[in-house]
């Protein structure tokens, strides 16, 4: 009786604990998020570029964003100041392909990103060109942000190259 006990007991652990892995926290609470209108105007961001190979660990950066909407098409300049003093530009344009859905392309994505807005998180997957060193190598990104009620939107991206992950990317948006 005690180990049927202990057999229940650990198997509904480990089924609770299974059952969330992948979920993805959803804030019902919080305003439908909408790229159009979060990105309109300036945006400040500030981010961390955490590498799992090589010297430099750590890169941080900000990121000054200025968005336009005309009703199709969401563009996004961004202009990036790393802790290294290099300067970096991409210009997105993104647009709006479904209710929840959007496309985006920029000088340095190759193909298309696509994505989806489900509540408060939008995500897109896509692919890039990414400058190391004297060399540019194509990476994957899977991209996620939260819009929080206060306005603050937290981003995270896994970087991955032939399926491992080499990079994690954070980064913070405020209005």
């Amino acid at each position: 009786m005690k180990l049927g006990f202990i057999t229940l007991f650990t198997s509904f652990f480990i089924f609770s604990f299974t059952s969330t892995i992948g979920a993805e926290p959803i804030d019902t609470h919080t305003d439908k998020f909408r790229l159009e209108t979060y990105f309109l105007g300036k945006t400040k961001a500030w981010g961390i570029i955490e590498n799992r190979f090589g010297k430099n660990k750590f890169t941080h950066f900000e990121v000054d964003i200025t968005g336009s909407w005309d009703g199709k098409i969401l563009t996004l300049e961004e202009d990036f100041l790393y802790s290294s003093g290099r300067t970096d530009r991409r210009v997105w344009k993104i647009s709006k392909t479904g209710e929840n859905t959007y496309s985006g392309t920029a000088d340095d994505v190759i193909g298309v990103a696509n994505g989806e807005i489900l509540g408060n998180r939008f995500s897109w997957k896509y692919y890039m060109k990414l400058p190391i060193g004297k060399s540019v190598i194509k990476v994957k990104l899977d991209d996620k942000m939260w819009l929080q009620k206060n306005g603050v939107l937290i981003n995270n991206a896994k970087i991955k190259k032939f399926g491992l992950k080499f990079a994690d990317l954070t980064i913070f948006f405020i209005k």
